[in-house]
């Protein structure tokens, strides 16, 4: 079956498509668009979704599944910047868990971010089991005590958890995501990275708040085998990151600033 489909009614030979092709595997033949080297084609879906006629067919990124963008930019900037600028990391959480079908709208929005050559290859393990999600700051907790002088925060943890009980770990984080990637898979952390990045700015869409699990990952990233074996990772699969997600228990007022901007141009 070929990659490419046009329909040569609706087709101007614009080349439209084949200036904007990744991996240049498109050229202009006498009756449209055709691809010479279709196994190099990434599935980004570029020459579909920029062609004006509607003129091209990818089977990989096919046109029926594509939407239409009515406008852009979607938001402007002035709605953008303060979009951007109210996302905050949340570590007070209200006790109730986030529904499932909201949690996959939230993971599924993730699998949107860019990756190098659309390589993706990102999936998640969430956790919502509140007995496994106090095993797993309890662990912690004891690799921070097996590992004290490895960072200056251990020790502030370790005493508020044993000494007054206080999560410093997860916050009582209602819900916790891990990302995996397959164990020969060279973008993990990087798609990871970026999909987690995408996830955390819809959250806020929704109404839940996130914060990047930054101390799981220390552990997991250490190989602590009591931590990675409360993931039940598959065996082709390893931890590329883990984002804490809940229902804030506060609402920030204000868009807090950030130290002056530092660029050079050449």
């Amino acid at each position: 079956m070929e990659l490419i489909k046009v329909q040569q009614s609706l087709c101007v030979k614009c080349g439209i498509c084949i200036e904007i092709c990744p991996p240049k595997i498109l050229s202009m033949g006498e009756n449209g668009p055709m691809a010479s080297n279709p196994q190099e084609c990434i599935a980004c879906g570029h020459c579909v979704a920029v062609c004006p006629q509607s003129a091209i067919d990818n089977i990989r990124a096919p046109l029926s599944v594509q939407i239409n963008l009515e406008k852009f930019p979607v938001i402007n900037a002035e709605a953008a910047e303060q979009f951007l600028r109210s996302r905050r990391s949340i570590r007070c959480y209200k006790n109730n868990s986030v529904p499932r079908d909201l949690l996959f709208k939230l993971l599924d929005i993730g699998r949107f971010a860019q990756t190098a050559s659309n390589k993706q290859g990102i999936s998640y393990i969430v956790i919502e089991d509140k007995e496994i999600l106090k095993k797993i700051t309890e662990v912690i907790i004891q690799w921070m005590e097996e590992n004290s002088s490895y960072w200056w925060s251990f020790p502030l943890h370790i005493n508020t958890y044993r000494d007054h009980g206080i999560d410093g770990i997860l916050h009582n984080a209602p819900n916790l995501i891990i990302a995996t990637a397959l164990k020969d898979f060279k973008n993990g952390r990087e798609n990871t990275i970026l999909s987690f990045s995408y996830i955390e700015l819809f959250a806020n869409t929704i109404g839940i708040g996130s914060a990047w699990a930054g101390l799981v990952e220390m552990c997991a990233f250490s190989n602590y085998r009591p931590l990675l074996d409360l993931f039940k990772i598959p065996e082709d699969k390893v931890f590329t990151g883990a984002v804490m997600v809940g229902y804030p228990k506060y609402s920030f007022k204000r868009l807090v600033d950030r130290n002056p901007l530092d660029v050079t141009y050449l």
